[in-house]
């Protein structure tokens, strides 16, 4: 037995609003298997079947319509709690950020500011770490809103999908990167990278299996500014977020080539559990999306 709560009402209501569980799981940025553990969940709470399941519809049953009164005063109620009683001024509480480098090093400083102004009395503690440190201490609940390379596919874990990192080649400034300069580089130097437990590395390391060559030198590290520095030292090659060469690039000791390839762009999200639901994690993380969206599109007009 399953005790019920908002969430699971919430799941129930944007399933009869949109019609099914795949509109109503983008609509909740929810994966739909998250979705359908809740729905799943909030039937055996109240012990009895919610929706009539046909191929390619679901229609509710009579205890179905009557819930869905009864869930929509709910959800208004909700919602009037925290915009009165969950007050912006009254808010005093820890929200535990964490971050990885690129995104700590890019719109990191802009969130916590647009958080400190609509919360003034929030304290905001920030932890900076790989994507799979970032996962495993928010299922521990060490963290609370954790900005990674997503989204985490756990039922009990709300993903906003953020913008993404382009990625580009670049090399020490006084390399040959032009023409069949260019392809011989990933041949010829190492090629630096995410740490070893990461996706981009793990991405990578096939790609460069099937493009290069089973034997490419790969020097994995942790630290995005290392990265660069190794780089322009002239100790490898490394596909890195454009956003971030853009300084290395303009101050003259880093270029990007074109070996005829790059690796897709990261893909970030901004995760936390969804049960007990959180007013500010929540919030944050819809702030979060602002502001990414906000820096995409700075950088885009550079």
């Amino acid at each position: 037995m399953h005790p019920l709560n908002l969430d699971q009402l919430r799941a129930f209501l944007a399933v009869v609003r949109h019609g099914g569980v795949n509109k109503a799981a983008g609509s909740l940025n929810l994966t739909q298997p998250a979705v359908t553990t809740r729905i799943k969940r909030l039937e055996e709470a109240l012990g009895t079947e919610l929706f009539e399941r046909s191929p390619g519809r679901l229609k509710l049953t009579k205890r179905g319509e009557l819930l869905q009164t009864f869930a929509e005063q709910f959800e208004r109620l909700s919602d009037k709690v925290e915009e009165t009683v969950v007050s912006r001024e009254g808010i005093d509480r820890h929200l535990r950020i964490g971050a990885s480098e690129t995104i700590a090093q890019c719109w990191l400083p802009d969130l916590v500011a647009a958080l400190r102004a609509d919360f003034p009395n929030l304290i905001v503690e920030i932890n900076v770490d790989i994507s799979v440190n970032l996962r495993a201490g928010l299922l521990d609940r060490e963290i609370d809103l954790a900005l990674l390379l997503g989204p985490i596919s756990e039922y009990s874990v709300d993903n906003i999908e953020l913008p993404g990192f382009d990625l580009g080649w670049y090399v020490a400034a006084d390399s040959p990167a032009e023409g069949a300069h260019a392809e011989a580089l990933l041949r010829e130097k190492p090629v630096i990278t995410y740490a070893r437990h990461t996706r981009p590395y793990r991405e990578l390391k096939t790609l460069l299996f099937e493009r290069v060559a089973p034997d490419v030198q790969m020097f994995p590290s942790s630290s995005l500014s290392a990265c660069f520095r190794l780089v322009e030292a002239g100790l490898g090659v490394a596909a890195l977020p454009r956003a971030l060469a853009r300084p290395y690039v303009e101050g003259g000791s880093i270029v990007e080539f074109n070996p005829g390839w790059v690796p897709d762009a990261l893909r970030f999200s901004a995760s936390y559990l969804g049960d007990p639901r959180s007013h500010i994690v929540a919030a944050a993380a819809k702030k979060a999306l602002e502001v990414a969206v906000a820096y995409s599109g700075y950088k885009n007009h550079l």
